[in-house]
């Protein structure tokens, strides 16, 4: 299987090209411009699109290509605000036989109420939940809801490589040592990311397992990271949500 390809769009936005044949999937085009570049210097053809979240760097390239590409089927959470073809939701399953890909169905709110994500193998296409080093902001779920939505992608195995949509990662490992300023994976991590950008190449996918290992919103139970929520919020005995909704509260401020 060909191995999903990075577009930049925007400042810092990844979208996902699936391509496979001839043919090729899209994951949250929200410019149509450079998947219509990429589409046409391969010679694909577009024949699904999938979404994961209503906001518009994710969505607002779909009018576009499915002008370009008549009846191509889009498929996206139950949110009336995501220009799906086929709403999708829990344990779903997208089977793209063309592109020899088969999809499964993850709600993971708190990003925004109706985020999902999509996981064919080893691949999880994530969108806005899971990010290299971070995690998305809470525009619309609870500290509670996202936390759980990022203990079902802690789940996943370790070789599980994370497609997310933003090249945030220096910036979210410069927080992140503020958080466990002594693990010294985080701090290798941020050197190989610092020089990966220096050369100007992608940080992602991400390996699912470092992430576990330096990555402080799937860290909410490791006591180094419990003692950096308590000793901000100025109290012990903190549930894991509320340790999560700390650390949350202090990278939108960092």
């Amino acid at each position: 299987m060909t191995p999903a390809r990075a577009l930049p769009a925007f400042r810092d936005n990844y979208l996902w090209l699936l391509p496979q044949d001839g043919r090729a999937a899209v994951v949250d085009p929200g410019d149509a411009a450079p998947v219509l570049a990429a589409l046409a210097a391969g010679g694909l053809r577009l024949t699904a699109i999938l979404l994961t979240h209503h906001h518009a760097d994710h969505i607002g390239g779909v009018a576009r290509l499915r002008a370009e590409f008549p009846g191509v089927p889009v498929y996206g959470p139950a949110d009336e605000r995501v220009p799906a073809t086929a709403r999708v939701r829990e344990g779903d399953t997208v089977r793209l036989a063309d592109l020899g890909r088969t999809f499964r169905v993850l709600e993971v709110p708190g990003h925004t109420r109706s985020h999902i994500a999509y996981l064919d193998g080893g691949d999880l296409f994530c969108g806005d939940t899971l990010f290299a080093g971070g995690c998305g902001r809470l525009f619309e779920g609870t500290p509670a809801q996202m936390r759980e939505s990022l203990a079902k992608l802690r789940a996943l195995p370790d070789a599980t490589r994370v497609y997310c949509a933003h090249e945030y990662t220096q910036a979210n490992l410069a927080f992140a040592r503020a958080v466990e300023p002594d693990n010294a994976e985080l701090a290798a991590y941020r050197d190989e990311v610092r020089a990966r950008r220096g050369r100007g190449e992608p940080t992602v996918p991400a390996e699912l397992g470092r992430e576990k290992r330096c990555n402080p919103f799937l860290r909410w139970d490791r006591p180094a990271v419990v003692r950096a929520a308590e000793a901000r919020a100025g109290r012990a005995g903190l549930a894991p949500h509320e340790v999560f909704g700390e650390i949350r509260s202090w990278k939108d401020g960092f």
